[in-house]
């Protein structure tokens, strides 16, 4: 079966390109553009075949802070050009236009790292970072940290299932399921120090603290791609900020 060619890029070549993204929202004036990237990011997406995940995160962690950050830039950002007043509140022509602005740079940086992150295993990124020089005490540091929300999730997950298996009502109203799921914190909690405590002696037994050089069954290479793209994503930037700042 033929493997998708963006997923096998480098993990640091599309973390690369994340960070291309983020320059290029930055230095490039206006929302027009940024928001011109959410529909690229959705094409790249749907030709890595994560469209689905991709689109279905960005709607749950980014829409509600558009929508927050949007609505208080609207109607709190001082301003001169007032569009609509009703009481203390009121509608500025420059609100409105910061509001668009963040709104759109956020969509973009936000929803160029969730792509990465759907795009790249976290172990594969990881690896990277090691192999860029990262110590294994720092990436493993990385990788818990990626990993301890989604470990905390299945456990939750795992918890409350066991709990309608006994016959206590976790769906229904958001009142029912909150009264079921503050039952589920204690057993959470103490399966996160039992895991972690189990982790440190699976490393211990593996020789990690020892002062030796590691090494690692799981390698990551470059193709020539991976080389060319990250100096294209630079001359990119530097042509970027010289027509910015100099042009």
């Amino acid at each position: 079966m033929k493997q998708n060619i963006l997923l096998q890029l480098h993990p640091m070549t599309k973390f690369y390109f994340s960070l291309f993204i983020l320059g290029v929202v930055l230095i490039i004036p206006g929302y027009s553009f940024a928001f011109a990237i959410f529909p690229v990011l959705v094409l790249i997406a749907v030709l890595a075949g994560v469209s689905k995940e991709f689109l279905s995160i960005v709607l749950k962690a980014l829409l509600s802070v558009l929508i927050i950050v949007f609505i208080m830039q609207m109607f709190f950002y001082p301003g001169d050009h007032v569009l609509w007043s009703w009481g203390i509140f009121s509608i500025k022509q420059e609100g409105l236009n910061y509001g668009l602005l963040l709104t759109s740079r956020i969509l973009a940086i936000g929803s160029a790292f969730i792509l990465f992150f759907r795009m790249t295993k976290v172990r594969d990124f990881v690896k990277s970072l090691e192999d860029k020089g990262l110590p294994p005490m720092g990436a493993y540091v990385v990788l818990s940290t990626l990993q301890i929300i989604p470990e905390m999730k299945r456990q939750a997950k795992t918890i409350m299932e066991a709990q309608k298996t006994r016959g206590v009502e976790t769906e229904g109203s958001l009142l029912i399921r909150a009264k079921a799921f503050i039952p589920t914190l204690t057993p959470l909690i103490l399966s996160s120090i039992a895991g972690t405590e189990e982790r440190a002696i699976t490393l211990e037994s593996r020789a990690f603290s020892a002062p030796v050089k590691k090494t690692s069954l799981h390698q990551l290479t470059k193709g020539n791609v991976d080389r060319v793209l990250p100096i294209v994503y630079v001359l990119i930037i530097i042509g970027l900020l010289v027509w910015r700042f100099f042009l």
